[in-house]
């Protein structure tokens, strides 16, 4: 049990000794229980509404933060998703210069090479 409720419960029970102890008529004694009685239910169904709003609010701020954090997640998908097809055009340019590249350098090694065998065979 909370805490609260083991003070509700010692008060309650002090209460009910002292009025058992106290010199008062048997009717006079009942009263003052059932007095005491819609006092304390009055009192546990404040707070009882006390804790429903807390709890509510509580909901409440679970909801906007979730709210929140879901949108900020979505933000960063789209922009993983731009960034990955910034990333792969990127890539598909780099792809094509390399071909470029590597055709120029085939050419130029076959060049090479006719140029070696013409100068290899006017050598003999």
């Amino acid at each position: 049990m909370g805490k609260t409720t083991n003070v509700i419960i010692a008060t309650a029970a002090g209460f009910v000794a002292g009025i058992l102890m106290a010199p008062k008529s048997g009717e006079q004694t009942r009263k003052d229980l059932k007095k005491k009685a819609r006092e304390m239910k009055v009192r546990a169904n404040g707070k009882a509404e006390t804790l429903k709003e807390a709890a509510r609010i509580a909901g409440d701020d679970v909801k906007v933060g979730a709210d929140k954090a879901g949108k900020e997640v979505d933000g960063m998908a789209k922009s993983a998703r731009k960034s990955a097809k910034v990333v792969a055009h990127e890539a598909t340019v780099l792809s094509e210069e390399a071909k470029t590249r590597a055709g120029r350098v085939v050419g130029e090694a076959k060049r090479t090479a006719a140029a070696i065998k013409k100068d290899t065979r006017s050598v003999r």
